[in-house]
């Protein structure tokens, strides 16, 4: 076998872009040739591509409004806050108090036994104080450490989303 036996043909531009205006000219051809053989299947089609353009233009572009977010304040260290949880309706839902930054996205409280305690899950409403701040997730002040004033638990600290003090 000879070098030239084994080569493969490699297309070149000018030889893509003819079998491209070929088949643009074939597919052109077998339009016009429905067009005469079967006019009312040709205008069928193109009025079926008018109206599914037209469909997409007129469909979507509905204004609505973006779902409201819970926007976090300016927190000062020292300040007396209000616990509510800015991610339920139900007001008798509690705020999960965690002792270390940044596992409120990652815990996981099916198997503890903290669950038990009442100082680990505050009800909406408790009375708290700013004892310091840690930025977290690109966003400043995100997470706040708290010291509880009143109740059974007063004097006890943990760390809350910032979105949840008012």
């Amino acid at each position: 076998m000879s070098n030239e036996e084994n080569t493969t043909n490699v297309e070149t531009p000018g030889n893509t872009e003819n079998a491209a205006k070929n088949k643009i000219g074939e597919i052109i051809a077998g339009a016009m040739k429905l067009k005469e053989s079967n006019p009312k299947v040709f205008f069928g089609v193109i009025g079926g591509v008018v109206l599914l353009i037209i469909i997409a233009a007129m469909s979507g572009g509905d204004k609505k409004p973006a779902l409201p977010k819970a926007m976090a304040k300016n927190i000062v260290v020292g300040q007396k806050y209000v616990i509510k949880s800015a991610n339920s309706y139900d007001p008798s839902s509690t705020v999960r108090l965690v002792a270390v930054p940044g596992t409120i996205a990652a815990y996981d409280d099916s198997e503890e036994d903290e669950l038990k305690s009442a100082c680990k899950h505050l009800p909406q409403g408790t009375p708290v104080i700013a004892k310091a701040s840690q930025d977290a997730y690109g966003k400043k002040d995100a997470q706040i450490q708290v010291q509880i004033l009143e109740g059974e638990c007063k004097d006890f600290e943990g760390w809350v989303l910032s979105i949840d003090l008012q």
